[in-house]
């Protein structure tokens, strides 16, 4: 168990390096369901992450830090996202952001293959997600 309980340990990792870690007063993720909310002492809790942005809150003050998709798992006041791509906001350059959303929205009502259509879907998936985390960090 966490030493204090009314903290959630948080840790971002991806393959290359650990993104985020604090410990935190609340954590909001986008699941594939829908969104979940975390307070110390939740029920264990293991779920699919989709591509969105997780809130970290401590003191009152929101860290927000996109999550690419990914898996979360919870239990004893330790969170743990395991994804393939992470940023924090405060990272995030605005403009190329908004200009990847452009291009992956030009592809997305030009292209007729399914698979064409699902990639540009990712790609402004990522753009919005991008952008929503450096919006909010403003």
């Amino acid at each position: 168990m966490n030493e204090n309980s009314n903290k959630i340990k948080l840790k971002i990792i991806t393959h290359e390096k650990v993104v985020y870690e604090d410990n935190i007063d609340e954590l909001y993720v986008k699941t594939l369901d829908g969104a979940l909310g975390i307070l110390p002492n939740h029920i264990p809790v293991v779920c699919a992450l989709d591509i969105g942005v997780t809130r970290a809150v401590k003191n009152g003050e929101t860290t927000n830090i996109t999550t690419m998709a990914g898996v979360l798992q919870f239990g004893s006041n330790e969170a743990t996202i395991l994804t393939d791509i992470a940023e924090l906001g405060d990272d995030i350059d605005l403009a190329r952001a908004n200009a990847a959303k452009e291009r992956a929205e030009a592809r997305l009502k030009s292209q007729k293959d399914k698979d064409d259509i699902l990639r540009a879907q990712f790609a402004l998936a990522k753009a919005i997600a991008r952008i929503s985390a450096k919006e909010k960090h403003l």
